[in-house]
Formats: C-alpha cells, structure tokens, sequence
C-alpha cells in the first residue's frame, strides 16, 4: 500500500500551538503545516487574527482553527491541557503579555518540559528597544536594510514583498524551532527561542558589512555592484514600459548575451570600472532594450543561458509553466494558493485543508481533548472559548 502524504510528511506527528497574528508568525506556521505538522491556531474571542479574509486564506491552509479566551481561568486551562501534547508553542505578543496573561514560558515548561517556546517580536525579549511597537519597515529601517534598497536618485524603496516579516521573523523562526525541535528529541529539555526581526534583519547585512570591511566607507545604493553600479547587473526598461533585469555576473553569461543580440562589441567591458564606460553601456543596454517590446524580449530570451531574465508581475509569475511545472501555483481565482517550496523524497506536499474561519474546529478540538458535550457548552456559555 502506497504511504500517504500526510504519513510520510517529515514533521508528521508534531503538533504546533500558534497564537500568532498577520504574517510573520502564521507563515512560519504555515511553512510547518505544510510538512506535516498539526497545527492548531488559537485567537482570542474578539479581535482575533484581524488579517483580511484574502491573505489568512494563503497562510492558514493546513491548520485548525480554536478560540480562547486566555484572561479567563477555564481558557487558560483549555491552553495547559494543549501544551501537555504539544511540541511547540509560537507567539507573538509583546514581551510581558505572556507572563501578564499567566501562559508564559516559565509556567508552561511547568506542563511539558520538552516544550520548544517560540516568541516572534520586533525588538527581541530583552534590550533597549524590546517594548517599542514596530513593523517590516521599522525593523528595516533601524537595521540598515532599508537603507540599501532603491534608487540612487530617489532614495529608500518599499517593497510589496515585507524582508523583515518574512526573512527575519518567518525564516529565522522556522530555522530556530526546527534546531529546539531537534535538540529536545535527544534531550528532552526544551526551549525558549527568542526571534527578534530586526536583529535577524541586521544579520542579513553581509554585503554592506563586506564593503565597509573593504572600502572604509558606507555602500551607496545605485554604485555597488548588486544596486546597479555595473551595466550587467541592472534593469532596464523595453518600448512598452515593462522590465528586464541583467544579471550576467560571470563572463561566459555576458558574453552569451552580448552574442545573443549581436553586440560583440560590449564583451571587453564587462568588468571594467571605468565610470565613463559604465554609463556608456548602460546607455546602449538601455537602447537596445527600448528597441523592442517586452513579448519580443520574452521570446528573445526564453531559451538563452544568459541570467537575463524578463521580470514578471505576479499574476505572470502564477502561470509560468517553470512554477506550474514545480507545483508551485496551485488552483484559480479565488482558490489560488501559493505551493510549498521545500522539496525532498518520499514527500509530496498537499493542502490537507483550507484555511477556515476563526474558531472553526474549537468544538472538534475540545471534544479530541476529551471533554464531554456538557463541559464543551459550559466553556462557551462562560466565554472561555467561541
């Protein structure tokens, strides 16, 4: 009998507790679904996770949803009973919250000592900044992320895809669970694993600390050589107003692409740091691209090996038979889900289950935990849970 999806799913068996809100924490969460985790997600019963209905649809697929209220000692005692069977905890509340409530780390390793605690915040748990409110652009503004991002003649850009929700609170968080997860299977003990976004954001700095290290001086965007300073690493704009992005680092790319539109003459200047020559091959890319519309350049590079690459827009991006062909576009319209990207044998990643309302499984979840019909109302009529 062929195994199923969910049985040979690498994290099948580990059951996550998430208390977390709009995306750092739930695509964590998310990343951990998808590879076989059970993950239930508990909110409050008010507010709750206030996402809109379009973005927890993407980032709450695979996981069942319950509602506590925790400022009552019958949901306090619902959550305890939770973390007896669990293997990790994530939140997101601001340090103190947790304690403040009385579900904090030091009571529940109380409960399971093999618990891995995972709190996800702005600022970190300790440290001058660590009550301060923030969001992405805050955690890249104050970790010189922001800094390095736009456009020489315009300053600093924003970006629709958030670095430091999804780089430094959603990646680091996974990293530091997955290595908890790990050392509590040897050891029994658990821990509390503290993601600051912006210090993990800071940690991402190689390329400007590697030029600071080299020049003495800060990088400036738009003059090193990932921002645009080199013609073969830049974009440029075709006839219709849409983009190419030239990324011919290496020679034997640049040379391939020079060939492909017939400039040979453009190959000795690939490397060359002379200011002047820079500009003046900008200048002709810029021409060349402008020569033609961006379907022409579609097809003009779509099977060359030159690491110049059409840039799409999302919607694009979704139908393109390389994505589809990895499993990475899934459904249509209002059921379009973004796939998982963690390929690896014996595991094919599925949508066990749609993202759902708030509160949706808190019946099912208590009545899995024992709880009798009786008790399960009484929780209700109490407002304990919804």
């Amino acid at each position: 009998m062929t195994p199923s999806a969910k049985s040979t799913a690498p994290l099948n068996g580990i059951k996550i507790l998430d208390l977390t809100r709009l995306l750092p924490g739930p695509a964590c969460t998310l990343h951990l679904a998808d590879l076989g985790a059970d993950v239930i997600k508990i909110e409050d019963t008010q507010l709750g996770d206030y996402a809109n209905w379009e973005f927890r649809a993407l980032v709450n697929r695979n996981k069942h949803c319950m509602r506590l209220d925790l400022k009552k000692e019958a949901g306090q005692q619902v959550l305890l009973e939770l973390v007896k069977e669990a293997h990790i905890f994530v939140e997101s509340f601001r340090p103190g919250v947790m304690q403040r409530l009385g579900v904090d780390y030091p009571r529940l390793r109380e409960v399971n000592p093999a618990l891995v605690f995972c709190s996800i915040t702005g600022f970190g748990q300790d440290g001058p900044l660590s009550e301060h409110p923030g969001h992405d652009i805050n955690f890249c503004a104050l970790s010189g992320v922001a800094d390095q991002v736009g456009h020489p003649d315009t300053g600093p850009a924003l970006s629709n895809v958030p670095f430091g929700d999804l780089l430094g609170g959603s990646m680091m968080a996974t990293t530091g669970i997955l290595a908890a997860l790990f050392d509590a299977h040897r050891t029994g003990i658990g821990r509390h694993v503290d993601i600051s976004i912006a210090d993990a954001m800071l940690a991402q700095n190689f390329l400007p600390l590697a030029h600071l290290k080299q020049h003495q001086s800060q990088p400036q965007v738009g003059h090193t050589t990932l921002t645009g300073g080199r013609a073969f690493y830049a974009i440029y704009s075709t006839r219709d107003g849409r983009y190419i992005g030239v990324g011919a680092f290496e020679k034997k790319f640049w040379d391939a692409f020079c060939d492909l539109v017939q400039r040979p003459d453009l190959k000795p200047h690939h490397q060359t740091t002379d200011e002047h020559t820079i500009e003046y091959v900008k200048a002709e890319l810029q021409s060349l691209f402008k020569s033609q519309d961006f379907g022409w350049w579609q097809e003009k590079l779509a099977h060359s090996h030159t690491c110049v690459t059409p840039i799409l827009r999302p919607d694009e991006a979704l139908q393109h038979p390389h994505f589809k062909a990895r499993r990475m576009s899934l459904g249509a319209g209002d059921e379009q889900q973004l796939g998982c990207p963690i390929k690896m044998t014996d595991f094919e990643f599925s949508v066990r289950q749609t993202a759902t309302p708030a509160g949706t499984h808190t019946r099912q979840l208590l009545a899995s935990m024992g709880y009798d019909e009786q008790q399960i109302q009484q929780l209700f009529d109490q407002g304990a849970v919804a």
